[in-house]
């Protein structure tokens, strides 16, 4: 197949026009297949908006001769990825455990129910069903479950957000998880959009359908299932310790698998008082910013705005300030919803969530400030926990005790004065919001940066820092703030001597930052597993 690059077309172009123009450029008329590789949105020109393609085509012609005639940075050759799984040298007859059923577990353990090793999944929040129920009980009642929330349950974290699909990785092993992700029912569009997404509401009918292949290949996957600890003899990992229906379960296994999740705190001061390595690692704080999302579509799209092939308006954006530090927006959820996202009673925390369709009042995305180790309140492996935990019990507090969210317009936070009411723009927070001071709850380096960048990035977005934006605090699980020490096994130790069996993955240890990048983790600690290499001589 041909690889035709950076064919631009109108907003309104039908299927037919754009085979037309991949005529025009390879000189053929003999177009057998047409797959869409990539396609994106060029709106530098509000006057004229277009689509990007990127196409596979395949040709009733000799090829060659094309690419010979070809403008070779504009026609190449297609390169079609196949993921092909390492030779399964595994001869442990123990059935591996895969803690957590977030995408870094769920596509690890996809893989080895394929492989026939018939997993076990133990994962400590609800199926998504209940899972949903009890979310939406504590934004109605602020009632939490600790174990069933935003955070916790089927599908992870993820599952509660837009379902945003872009990353920074460049493994190619991304195209696997997309093709696993339109297997189980997403749109095709995220494989060729250049800002994918499920939508919270489609995410959880694709996590039901992982879980069935797996439980269908001979897997088992354990809900509302936490691991309290890890069975180690002779450094090698013998087994797990669970909690199920108020009973204590031991598990034999000699491959466990921590998907953890970037906000299991507890299950990582457990894995710590067994003495696994760790280190600091650097994450993020700061807000959500709420805008009109109509507003947002005008700013990106001009006259445009509202046209149905366009959808809802991304951006994205980052400044450094001279003497500061980079802010930059982040998850941004066109036409979604700021929800109250907590998982330990006390402390309050907000993330953004957009359904598929994205056409709710307001769009919003995080605006965050990077925080380094040297930040943190000591030198302890897990310090950054204690930070993240003092910012969300400012807010706790400022906000009421009861999980109302602390907000304030920018107009009030660029004066630091407290909000005594909010404006024309409407907050979409389930738990609802309290005017106050955002500054009294993050640290001040921050504030200053976030302070800094809204009058930068207005520059860039005309009327982002609009003085009846809602900024909402705080944004502070943005990833884990701990590494959990893998060697190139993908396995850990504890001081100075290898663990057999005891594999790190995905966000909650600290080598993910997304969904895609924590599936394509989960795919490595799959493939490791099948190579039954150990770290010991």
């Amino acid at each position: 197949m041909l690889r035709i690059q950076n064919i631009k077309m109108p907003v309104e172009h039908t299927e037919d026009d754009l085979k037309e123009q991949i005529k025009k450029i390879i000189k053929t008329d003999q177009i057998e297949e047409i797959e869409i590789y990539k396609r994106s949105i060029d709106s530098r020109k509000k006057s004229d908006i277009s689509f990007i393609y990127t196409v596979d085509v395949k040709a009733d012609v000799d090829e060659e001769k094309i690419l010979k005639k070809s403008d070779p940075k504009k026609v190449t050759k297609a390169k079609i990825y196949k993921y092909q799984a390492p030779e399964n040298k595994r001869t442990s007859k123990l059935r591996p455990v895969v803690v957590g059923f977030g995408p870094a577990g769920m596509y690890c353990a996809l893989l080895l129910a394929r492989e026939g090793l018939k997993p076990l999944v133990i994962e400590r929040g609800a199926d998504v069903d209940q899972r949903t129920k009890d979310v939406n009980t504590f934004w109605q009642t602020r009632q939490l479950n600790t174990n069933s929330n935003v955070q916790f349950g089927e599908g992870g974290a993820g599952t509660f957000s837009d379902g945003k699909l872009t990353t920074g990785i460049k493994d190619e092993r991304q195209t696997k998880v997309f093709q696993e992700f339109i297997h189980f029912g997403a749109p095709e569009q995220i494989m060729y959009s250049n800002y994918p997404h499920i939508g919270t509401d489609k995410l959880k009918e694709v996590v039901k359908n992982f879980r069935k292949e797996i439980i269908e290949l001979g897997g088992e996957i354990k809900f509302n299932a936490k691991l309290t600890d890890l069975i180690i003899y002779n450094n090698f990992i013998q087994g797990i310790t669970y909690e199920e229906n108020n009973q204590t379960i031991d598990f034999e296994t000699d491959t466990v698998v921590l998907a953890i999740g970037h906000s299991a705190r507890d299950t990582v001061e457990m894995l710590y008082s067994k003495g696994i390595n760790m280190m600091q690692k650097p994450f993020s704080v700061g807000t959500r910013i709420e805008h009109p999302r109509e507003f947002i579509d005008h700013a990106q799209y001009g006259e445009y705005a509202g046209h149905p092939a366009l959808g809802a308006a991304n951006y994205k954006m980052a400044c450094h300030p001279e003497h500061g530090r980079g802010t930059y927006t982040f998850c941004m959820c066109p036409g979604g919803t700021v929800v109250t996202a907590s998982s330990e009673e006390g402390m309050l925390v907000v993330n953004g969530m957009s359904e598929y369709a994205r056409d709710k009042e307001n769009s919003n995305s995080a605006l965050l400030v990077g925080i380094n180790p040297e930040d943190f309140p000591s030198d302890h492996p897990l310090a950054g926990i204690e930070l993240q935990r003092q910012i969300e019990r400012k807010a706790f507090d400022l906000g009421g005790r009861d999980y109302t969210a602390p907000a304030q317009t920018v107009k009030d936070f660029l004066n630091n004065t407290k909000s005594t009411k909010l404006g024309a723009v409407k907050p979409s927070c389930p738990t609802g919001v309290s005017p106050q001071n955002i500054r009294d709850i993050l640290p001040e380096k921050v504030t200053d940066n976030i302070a800094d960048a809204l009058l930068k990035m207005d520059n860039m977005l005309k009327g982002f820092a609009m003085p009846d934006a809602v900024l909402t605090a705080p944004e502070s699980r943005s990833s884990s703030p701990v590494r959990i020490i893998r060697d190139d096994f993908y396995q850990c130790s504890r001081g100075d001597t290898p663990l057999g069996g005891l594999y790190p993955c995905g966000e909650g240890a600290g080598y993910a930052g997304g969904i895609v990048s924590a599936a394509v983790d989960g795919i490595r600690c799959f493939e490791a597993i099948l190579s039954n290499e150990t770290p010991f001589v």
